[in-house]
């Protein structure tokens, strides 16, 4: 098992020095265990160039099998009982997340997993997709990436949220495309998944527009356009909606698109606390869209 654990490290950390750091061995001894693996197995694993170690195709391969065989490995001394789970659970959560569906879910989580170690990574949806891929996070909540995922990540749908126009209050008019033709706009961030499906609308709707700013946090978007910088695309949910901000909402009817928060996890670790949380998120997630 542990040539496996570092196998899986140097495939993550791409040197055979810094997956030493990670496992706490020195770079040689990272080094003969790769070569004890690889002539247990019969193939090489890396294509080996200075100081990198890239996998092959053989260990293209070979890396989600040893994926599964350490979670089932760890599986085997997990207890039935919620109650005596024990261990870290690594949450990536973007801003929204954090502050809408975890305060209400983890309480939940918490009272049926009492002894397992919460540590929360926040961050924008590509970054935490990429601490995932790489093995940094064992569960990542976020923005349903644009684009197809690797075939090791498995996605559970948490929420369907609508866009809508946010414009000032003493803002008159009620045509979506009018406003975003003649006035200002508060960009969601291009960066962002939610900005991409933005930018995508625009474009279908074929609409130039004059861009005031452009930033990524919802509730900061909500306060430009309280301040008079111009008119937002953004989400219909989210902790703004709670204080009752003084803008207007407009809904898009027809034209309505949305964006879709997910959770994300590696199909190899999956495990019950894992479950268990994906769970009380989902609970969470069905009281408040009811």
């Amino acid at each position: 098992m542990r040539e496996l654990k570092t196998f899986v490290a140097v495939a993550r950390h791409g040197t055979f020095a810094a997956a030493g750091q990670h496992v706490g061995l020195t770079q040689s001894a990272v080094s003969a265990q790769m070569r004890a693996l690889e002539r247990q197995l019969g193939v090489a694993l890396f294509e080996r160039s200075g100081r990198s170690a890239v996998l092959n195709a053989a260990g293209r391969h070979a890396l989600p099998l040893a994926e599964q065989i350490l979670a089932l490995f760890s599986q085997m001394a997990r207890p039935d009982d919620a109650a005596h789970w024990r261990g870290e659970l690594r949450i990536g959560a973007i801003a929204t997340v954090q502050t809408g569906l975890l305060p209400d879910a983890l309480p939940r989580f918490r009272q049926q997993a009492p002894h397992i170690e919460l540590k929360l990574v926040p961050g924008v949806s590509l970054d935490l997709l990429s601490q995932l891929d790489a093995g940094e996070l064992d569960l990542a909540l976020l923005i349903k990436p644009p684009f197809p995922l690797p075939k090791e990540l498995l996605e559970v749908p948490l929420a369907r949220e609508p866009f809508v126009l946010v414009l000032p209050d003493h803002l008159a008019g009620d045509d979506p495309i009018a406003l975003l033709a003649n006035q200002p706009l508060v960009r969601y961030d291009r960066r962002s998944f939610g900005g991409r499906l933005v930018e995508r609308f625009l474009r279908q709707q074929r609409l130039q527009v004059r861009e005031s700013l452009e930033l990524d946090e919802l509730e900061a978007i909500v306060r430009m356009v309280e301040a008079g910088m111009g008119v937002a695309l953004i989400p219909r949910a989210g902790l703004w909606l709670q204080r009752q901000p003084r803008v207007r909402i407009l809904e898009l009817g027809a034209l309505t698109f949305y964006r879709e928060r997910v959770a994300m996890l590696r199909r190899a670790q999956r495990q019950p606390a894992l479950d268990c949380l994906l769970e009380c998120l989902g609970e969470v997630s069905e009281v408040r869209h009811r």
